[in-house]
């Protein structure tokens, strides 16, 4: 797999729109692969903003290596370089490690308005918690917690970020709520666990959701 550093140029005027416009955002990362992905492809990428500075990386993980050229055609998309650099997982039962995690914990619901099932996102911080719980025994990883079975993760409530995708000349309102889970996990199942990091955690992965950031305890 590999992992890319795009450090976003906020004085770009393709950089504004993307970063007000998530659909726009998705867009622009798959540029920096082919027209034709393969099709076990799963590209995830986390949008992070410093809440000091103001400066917007993202984080790209991807299955074929991408090539960002495409997207800096002007040559002021990035305020640096590209930094791409292959890596591997390995991973053993047992094993703790840190992780950082973009979520869009939702649940599904069934609308009175058209009658079909949607997701309603999952505000109270307990029901978040409860929501990355199942997530981590369905991907191979249990939440760790302290002596007095509190899970060890902090929320840092990221907010909402919207969009629009348009199909057959319509335009589509895109709205998702997002989260930022920090904590500490133990690998369960290491064959689960690796093929969630690959294919991501819960929903909107397309659109900076799902992406698994570990590193060691």
């Amino acid at each position: 797999m590999y992992l890319s550093r795009l450090l976003i140029n906020p004085r770009s005027r393709r950089a504004q729109r993307d970063l007000s416009d998530m659909y726009e955002l998705h867009r622009t990362i798959m540029r920096g692969f082919p027209e034709r992905v393969p099709p076990d492809e799963r590209v995830l990428y986390r949008l992070e903003i410093s809440p000091r500075t103001g400066a917007a990386v993202v984080l790209v993980q991807s299955k074929s290596r991408p090539n960002w050229q495409y997207v800096d055609k002007g040559g002021s998309y990035f305020l640096s370089a590209p930094q791409v650099k292959p890596f591997e997982v390995k991973v053993r039962e047992g094993q703790m490690l840190r992780f950082r995690l973009h979520a869009n914990p939702t649940v599904k619901t069934w609308s009175r308005t058209t009658g079909k099932k949607t997701r309603v996102p999952l505000v109270r911080e307990e029901r978040q918690i409860a929501w990355l719980v199942r997530k981590g025994e369905q991907s191979g990883f249990r939440v760790v917690t302290d002596e007095t079975g509190l899970p060890l993760v902090r929320i840092v409530k990221v907010g909402e970020r919207s969009g629009w995708s348009r199909s057959e000349g319509k335009k589509n309102r895109l709205l998702i709520y997002i989260v930022q889970f920090d904590g500490f996990l133990e690998v369960t199942d290491p064959d689960k666990f690796l093929e969630s990091v690959k294919s991501g955690i819960g929903p909107a992965k397309g659109f900076g959701c799902g992406l698994l950031s570990l590193s060691r305890w």
